[in-house]
Formats: C-alpha cells, structure tokens, sequence
C-alpha cells in the first residue's frame, strides 16, 4: 500500500512538471542571431544573457535618480561613468553599481562657482575624466576622484564656418593626450585638438553629408532661427571611442554617424560597397586614415534586413540608425541601433559574431537604447527611456566565441581550431565558425583541408586565397604538362579554323546548288566573322538551312545549361543549378519572341526576309556563345575571385558578339539601310514586351475561364 502512495505522489508529480515545464528561451526578450551570405537570419545561441536592469534605487541614487542619461563609459578599474544630462551631473559607481559619487558643481579656474549644464559625454582615461558640457560648449576636465582639473574652450580655426555652432557631444582622448570630439552641429569631420584645447585639424568628414541647401541656410538664418532649428540640424557624427593598441601611439578611433539613413549611403550600401566613406561606422588610426577591415558578407551597418529586421512584429523598416560603439575584449567592439534597441558585435575583420536585443518590457529588452560599454566580461547598456542600465552577462557560448578569437590572436591556430570546433558543436549555424577553421588550416600551411571550411561558409575571398596556394603547387608538379597542353589546344583551335575556312571555300566553288549538312554547319564559322557576306550568302546563296540553324539553338542550349551546372565555385558558391528544360525555354522563348515581333514588323515595312530566312539568320548568329561560354565556364573552375572577372569579361563578350550579328542579320536579310534596321530594331524589342503582355493577358483571362466553369460545374453537382 505505501508503494502504491509513493508511485501515485511521483506519477503527480512528474505531470505538474511536464505542466509548468517551460521550454527554454520562451521567457527570453530576444533572439540572438547572425546571417547568413544570402541574408537569411539564423538563430545563434545567446552570446549575452540579461542578468539585471538597474534602476535609481538599485544603484543607491539620491532622489533625483537618473533623468534622460546621454552616454555611459568604464575605467580601468571597472568603475561606472554615467552622463546624466537631464540633472546637470556625472554619476560614478563603483564595480558593483553602488557607492554612487556625483560630479556637477565646481569652483572653476577663476575661483567662480560653476556648474555642469546637459553633459552629452564622458570619457575617462588614466589620470583625469573628460566631460562634455554641452550646452556651455565646452570640455571640463576632472581628476579621477572628481575635482576640476581646467576647462577647455571652444576650439578656433579659420576652417570652421563663420556661424557655426559648437556643441561637443562625445569625447576620445588618444595615448598622447589629443582630444576627438565630435560635434552635433559640425558637418567637417571629428575635431581634433591637442590636450590644452589648440585645433590640429578635422578628421573623417562623410562622403554623403547635409545637402547644399542645409549649408546655405545655415549662413543665412537669425540666431533666433538657430535656437528654433536646432533640432533639424544635420548630425554626421553622434559618438565616438578609443581604444588603446599594443603600442604606445597604435590605437584606435571609432566613430558612429546616422547618415547611413540618407538615400544616398543606403544605395552604396545595398550596392555591396564598402568603402567607409558612407558607412556608419568606422575605425580611424591616429592619422584620420580609415581603416577598418570590412570582410564579413556585410559590411558593419547594423540590420541587414532593413525591410523589418529580425525583430518579433516585424514593424521596423529601414536602415539602422547607429549612435554609439564600444570595444571589446580581443578587438571585437560592438554598435547599437536606436531604431530597433538591437546590439551587433564583430570581430577585428568585420564579421558579424551575434546580434541581440529588441524593444519591450522583460529583461533583456531595452525600451529606448541610448548607450553601451563594456565592464571586462560584462556589457552595460543604457536604457534612456527607463532611466535604468541594463547589464548582460557572458554565457558559456559567448566565452567559447572568445577564446576562438583570443587563440587566432595569439597565433595559435591549432588551439583555434580546436575552439571554433566546440563553437560548431554549439551553433553549426554559425559561417564565422568555419571561415575561423579554415583561415587556421591556411595560416598552417593545410591549403587544401581549408577549402572545404570555406566553402562550406561561401567565403570565396578567403578560398581564393587557398585555392591560389593549391594551384601553385599544383602548377610546379606539372609544369611542362601545362605548357605541352595549351600549346595542343592553340594548335587545334587554329588548325580547325583553318579547316573550316577550306570547307568554306570549297562550298562555295565547287558548284553544287545544294550544301552538304557539314558545309552548312561550317558555314557558321564564316559568319560570325564575315556578318554582311556572310548573312547574304546564307540567304541568297543557300549556304545555310534549317537544320544546320537547329543544332546551332540545340548547342547554345547546351553551353548555358554547362554553364548552369559547371561553373566554379568562384562563380557559383551556393552550388545553384539548373535544368536542361529551364535552359531550352531560356534560350527558345526570346528568341522566338524576337523573330516574330521582327517578322510581324518587316513585313509592314517592306523586308525582304521570311520568317524561316530570319529565324536561320538568328540561329547562325547564336554560334559565338557556345563557342565562348564553353571554354569559359571550364576555365572558371580554375580562376581566384581576383580572375573571375577574365571569365564574366568572356562571357559578356559572347552577348555583345552575337547582339552585334543579329544586328547586322537582320539588316542584310532585310536589305534595309542602318538607319531603318537600327529603328526596326528598337521597335522589335518592344513589338516583343506588347506580345508577352498580350499572352499574360490571354493566359489570365483563360485561366479566369477555366476557374469559372469549374465553379459553374461543381455548383451543379452540389445542387443536383
């Protein structure tokens, strides 16, 4: 009996927990995930898990509390730095975000009283805590226990506009002590000055900035304008860090812009451009150089679906808008977008490691992203909104991450891939994975073991490099063999032109009315090179015919249904392919389209070609893209990214070559002059546009038809 209590209690037990069980991450407020090459989200396992938001009371604020907080630093001992704008103040916390010290009023360099008003930014370095005073314009400087140190003025130049506005938003001091600040209102780049204040020069302006009239305005509005503008006045830069290098003198400067939301950086962008001109963010070096490395599948923007991203609802579009940056640990640094409260964090080279977050009200969700830094292992964020910090612990994946890159820091490949192994078995999702593997493999000398890591990942840049080294190799073993086959290959090419070029001109002397069918296919070698003796012989003289026009359509089939299905993985790194029927409708559907618009027009306008005479016009001239596309698509499997615009450079010659003789086809066929087949020609292709329109149409309309007769028979039967 008390066997059967023990087993009845375990049986409700066991299904009270299979009833309040709840699946894990269903009580997550985000998805971790990165992209795929195609820009497909994947799911990540979470880099960062929310551990607390702090608000006024959990970090021992006065009454005051936080009141629209601008930017949010750390120090070399792990302190907190928190610009509290809307109270006129910095906030210090120690470590563990209590014991909280304020730094807001001060006795000034004139023996004054003086005091904070709306500091945008802080940055804190060795000895001293830099603040920008934004609405006095200028940058106080404190020691690191909160005593004024000196103020720095508005910086004075000739290359400022003669109205312009200064109104310091962030701060970045460098291992000499230069001064980076970023202007809200300064549209020349990042103002660089030495430690005492004295302008050095600008740094980094934007390609794509305000527009002409923005500028011209800005000279001739009132101050009163100004005040009541204020708000609509361009920002090119909005934040800015450093971070230290190995080296004395060899850090780093990043910087955030929202002008990726202009037209203009979007389309460069969406174009594949990379050039850091238009995106924003970028790594300066203490000269202004750009110089960051963009080598993910995405340039560093942020969302990379900006239709709506990967957030829950799906309600946000466009691109995101940066506005503060941070640096990790081993070089990653990390962006948030204030559009969609999301953190996106890369490596030294540009991947896309894991991005994070969204809007909400469970943990982990920010309702208004402001600002972002790293404490060690910890990443704080505030959240503007809420008055409250947000603080993300490092998961175990997350150390996984970085201990991969640490061990391809430090050289030691064999350890790295042993690490980017143990991040697969977390996240076999993860392209960044197997591109770390294989650059292992490569740095090891292991070329060809490489390549299957990176294609496995698409990385085509970074298999080109490894297919180079297995080519060489490959190269120095069989030399001679090499030599000894392009120079068969030559020889072939030229001894059958040449054979071509007898048949051809024993067909044409020898008499016979009717052409034997190999005289009629060689016959495609004299007009791809002889287009006006070529096209009247075919017509007039019966060089050619319908036969020898079928094989020339059935081999072009052919060579782009080769090209489908044999190109490189240089050329095709997904592995697409295609079918031999997609290829046939590819190649037949145009081209019947173009000979009957053609036909249906020449016959209003006095051609002289029948339908019969233009189609095999039209299958003659098709000859130069086997011809072309063949040997090019078998050269692609030996080509690097860097030669594979030798074999798109053949390929787009085979079109321009066989557009060019159709050209002419259909003026000798026709006997018209250039200027008549050149305007012929043009109303053709849109002769071809009004027959697609017309069969769509007449398609839909049957298909309607049918529908309806099928509903008018179905109804019967219901009836009946």
């Amino acid at each position: 009996m008390n066997m059967k209590r023990i087993v009845s209690i375990l049986a409700l037990l066991l299904a009270l927990i299979s009833v309040l069980a709840i699946p894990v991450g269903a009580s997550s407020a985000y998805q971790t995930y990165t992209y795929s090459i195609g820009g497909t989200p994947l799911y990540s396992p979470d880099a960062y898990s929310a551990y607390q938001s702090l608000g006024a009371a959990d970090m021992g604020l006065d009454e005051k509390g936080l009141n629209n907080p601008a930017d949010l630093v750390t120090d070399d001992q792990e302190n907190v730095y928190i610009a509290d704008a809307g109270n006129n103040r910095i906030v210090i916390l120690n470590r563990y975000y209590r014991d909280p010290k304020y730094i807001s009023s001060f006795v000034n360099d004139q023996g004054i009283d003086d005091s904070l008003s709306n500091p945008q930014g802080v940055f804190v370095t060795k000895d001293n805590i830099w603040v920008c005073d934004t609405d006095k314009a200028r940058i106080v400087v404190f020691d690191r226990a909160g005593k004024f140190v000196r103020e720095i003025a508005e910086p004075q130049s000739a290359l400022f506009d003669e109205n312009s506005v200064y109104r310091p938003v962030a701060i970045a001091v460098d291992d000499f002590g230069r001064l980076y600040v970023v202007s809200s209102t300064t549209y020349q780049g990042i103002i660089v000055m030495t430690s005492d204040g004295e302008f050095v020069k600008f740094i980094g302006a934007q390609a794509v900035t305000i527009s002409a009239w923005q500028i011209i305005w800005r000279r001739i509005r009132t101050e009163e304008q100004k005040k009541i503008s204020q708000n609509l006045v361009s920002t090119e830069f909005n934040n800015i860090t450093y971070t230290p290098g190995e080296e004395s003198g060899s850090g780093y400067i990043y910087v955030t812009t929202s002008s990726i939301e202009s037209d203009t950086a979007l389309a460069q962008i969406q174009k594949g451009n990379k050039n850091g001109d238009y995106m924003p963010v970028k790594m300066l070096n203490s000269a202004g150089n750009e110089i960051m490395r963009r080598n993910g599948f995405y340039p560093p923007v942020g969302e990379v679906d900006v239709r709506g991203g990967y957030n829950k609802d799906a309600t946000t579009s466009g691109p995101s808008k940066i506005i503060d940056v941070a640096c990790g640990p081993e070089q990653t640094w990390s962006i948030i977008d204030e559009k969609r409260s999301k953190i996106y964090t890369y490596d030294f080279n540009g991947n896309l490691l894991f991005a994070f977050g969204d809007k909400g009200t469970m943990l982990g969700a920010v309702a208004n992203i402001e600002a972002i830094t790293y404490q060690g292992d910890t990443m704080l964020v505030l959240d503007k909104s809420n008055n409250c910090m947000v603080v993300y612990e490092r998961t175990e994946y997350g150390d996984l991450l970085l201990e991969a890159i640490s061990a391809e820091n430090s050289l030691d490949y064999t350890y790295a891939i042993q690490c980017w192994r143990s991040v697969l078995q977390h996240n076999s999702n993860f392209d960044a994975a197997y591109v770390g593997i294989g650059n292992a493999l490569y740095r090891s000398g292991e070329y060809e073991a490489s390549l299957e890591y990176y294609e496995t990942a698409y990385d085509t840049g970074n298999w080109s490099n490894s297919y180079r080294e297995v080519r060489k190799e490959w190269m120095s073993d069989y030399f001679l063999l090499l030599i000894l086959i392009i120079i068969v290959v030559l020889v072939a090419v030229i001894k059958f032109f040449g054979y071509t070029k007898k048949v051809n001109k024993k067909a044409a002397t020898d008499g016979r009315e009717r052409k034997t069918f190999w005289q009629e296919l060689m016959y495609g070698f004299y007009t791809i090179f002889h287009p006006f003796d070529g096209f009247w012989d075919l017509k007039h003289e019966k060089r050619g015919s319908l036969r020898a026009a079928l094989v020339f359509v059935a081999l072009t089939i052919v060579a782009f249904f080769y090209q489908a299905i044999g190109q490189g993985y240089v050329l095709n790194p997904e592995g697409n392919y295609s079918t031999i029927w997609a290829q046939s409708l590819g190649v037949l559907v145009p081209m019947l389209l173009f000979v009957i618009a053609n036909w249906c027009l020449t016959t209003l306008f006095e051609g002289e070609g029948s339908f019969k005479d233009i189609f095999i016009a039209v299958s003659y001239c098709l000859l130069p893209v086997p011809m072309l596309i063949i040997p090019a698509t078998f050269l692609s499997n030996f080509v690097t990214a860097d030669e594979a615009g030798i074999v798109q450079l053949v390929t787009t010659l085979a079109f321009v070559w066989m557009g060019i003789m159709v050209f002419f086809a259909t003026m000798v066929t026709h006997d018209y002059s250039m200027g008549k087949n050149l305007l012929t020609f043009i109303f053709t292709i849109v002769g071809m546009a009004v027959i697609m329109f017309v069969a769509v149409l007449f398609t839909t309309l049957v298909g309607k038809i049918v529908s309806l007769i099928t509903n008018i028979v179905t109804e019967l039967q219901y009836r009946a």
